[in-house]
């Protein structure tokens, strides 16, 4: 069932975007609670006449929106996390962690518009996020998920033992 959305809808797309639902999705929550209308021809056509009437405004927030897609260009995110064996994380990094790490480098971007694949990063290594700023101004941002333990710490603690034993 194809809806028109009437707020940004977090994992589903943003205000104004025509998107492909479940009819139980659409029907039992979505059109209740104000979040979408049908897509019917008539609701297309006004959405088509909002969109028209609204193109200063929009090219206003193309323009705030690249200009945040320029500042993600020229940021490099290292996020330490506590890593078990191997490379497996205690616990999980998501769009939350991504939008917090973000903000200290000085950009920001809410955690609505960040999309992880999968929705949270379990493992170490270097990890691209779809940011959607807006409808028409995505950004696949890379970022590293690094061990926060201190590299070099645990052999000398061993050597340390083997010598006290001998």
């Amino acid at each position: 069932m194809n809806i028109i959305l009437k707020k940004d809808v977090e994992n589903l797309g943003l205000e104004f975007d025509t998107v492909s639902v479940k009819p139980g999705y659409a029907r039992n929550f979505l059109i209740p609670q104000g979040y979408a209308l049908l897509a019917t021809p008539k609701n297309i056509a006004a959405l088509e006449a909002t969109l028209e009437a609204r193109k200063e405004e929009e090219a206003k927030l193309v323009a705030a929106a690249n200009a945040v897609v320029e500042q993600l260009k020229k940021t490099s995110i290292t996020i330490p996390a506590k890593v078990g064996s191997g490379d497996k994380l205690f616990g999980s990094i998501n769009n939350a962690d991504l939008s917090a790490a973000l903000q200290k480098a000085g950009v920001s971007v809410e955690k609505k518009y960040i999309k992880i694949p999968g929705n949270t990063i379990k493992r170490t290594g270097k990890v691209t996020a779809n940011i959607r700023l807006h409808r028409n101004v995505e950004y696949n941002f890379e970022f590293d998920i690094v061990s926060d333990a201190p590299v070099e710490a645990a052999p000398a603690k061993k050597e340390e033992a083997k010598s006290e034993e001998a």
